[in-house]
């Protein structure tokens, strides 16, 4: 859930490719591992501070960066810009983003990124809805099956020992992900233009805020005491500011630049995997047959989504 409005609005595929083979593998490996490790990092974020204000601190700090660095290159926003940065805001990070947050006080790091990693399957019927054209291929529908019947069994589900709460907060991750795909189909039609850094950094901005209003306004606040901030918490949120929300992103936004999108989305069937295994592996969650057949079946979906969407895209 890591990519913002201006990305998706950011599309070169034909610019040269860099020679810097180091960079490059960096770079991919940046949005593989670190986007798939920021599940984790926000379990053990929320364990000691509020969900919200763990948002949205993250992302005031990260847009913050982000825009000293915008201004520091010339860059000024129009006012269209502010404005569709607040709804993308709303859509992305504090529905989306406050969800997760909230949910994965409750919701294994790696149950939560499967649900998220159907998000590709949204996409498509909600830009199929908003566009009122529906085209489907063998592939296309194959993967929505797939992906359905991953969630299904997640949801009935995981073979793990039952969690109050578990259901609520893996619906709350289903609305997450509903939420973050209005977000990218909205950015995608608003036809949004500059540079994606500003807008990046405009959209985190305007979350943030929005957070921090709701934390404050739902009691959250009255629960936020640094005394009782543990060192884990304190260094998960370290993380997902400086190596989630800069550092990935940096990298993600220099990929889009030099490579095809469609290369550079591989990272949505990378991420869940590691979520998985990180959590298995460092947090203690357990990694059941179910747990690998929902994962197996949620990955070859979103690939096979992409594919058959990636077939349309061809042919006009």
């Amino acid at each position: 859930m890591a990519t913002t409005a201006a990305t998706e609005t950011f599309t070169a595929a034909t610019a040269k490719v860099p020679a810097n083979r180091l960079f490059v593998i960096l770079s991919f490996l940046s949005i593989y591992l670190i986007w798939g490790s920021t599940y984790l990092a926000i379990r053990y974020a929320v364990e000691t501070i509020p969900p919200l204000f763990t948002a949205g601190i993250r992302h005031l700090t990260a847009g913050t960066i982000l825009l000293a660095w915008a201004l520091a290159k010339g860059l000024r926003p129009t006012w269209g810009q502010i404005r569709a940065s607040v709804v993308i805001g709303f859509f992305f990070f504090l529905v989306a983003h406050g969800l997760l947050h909230w949910a994965e006080r409750v919701v294994p790091s790696g149950l939560a990124s499967l649900l998220i990693a159907i998000e590709p399957i949204m996409v498509f019927l909600l830009s199929s809805a908003a566009a009122r054209t529906w085209r489907w291929n063998g592939t296309l529908l194959a993967g929505i099956l797939l992906g359905l019947g991953g969630v299904g069994l997640l949801l009935r589900g995981t073979g793990l020992e039952p969690v109050p709460g578990l259901t609520l907060g893996s619906v709350a991750i289903l609305v997450s992900a509903f939420s973050w795909s209005l977000g990218v189909v909205y950015s995608r039609r608003s036809h949004l233009s500059g540079s994606p850094l500003l807008l990046s950094a405009l959209s985190l901005l305007s979350g943030a805020v929005m957070l921090l209003l709701t934390a404050t306004v739902v009691g959250e606040a009255k629960e936020f005491q640094l005394s009782r901030v543990s060192l884990k918490s304190a260094l998960a949120l370290g993380y997902l500011i400086l190596f989630g929300s800069v550092i990935a992103f940096t990298a993600y936004n220099w990929l889009m630049e030099h490579y095809s999108p469609t290369l550079v989305a591989t990272h949505t069937y990378i991420n869940p995997v590691v979520a998985v295994l990180l959590g298995w592996a460092y947090g203690g969650e357990a990694l059941t047959a179910k747990v690998a057949l929902a994962a197996t079946l949620v990955v070859a979906a979103v690939v096979l989504v992409d594919s058959g969407t990636g077939r349309f895209e061809r042919r006009t």
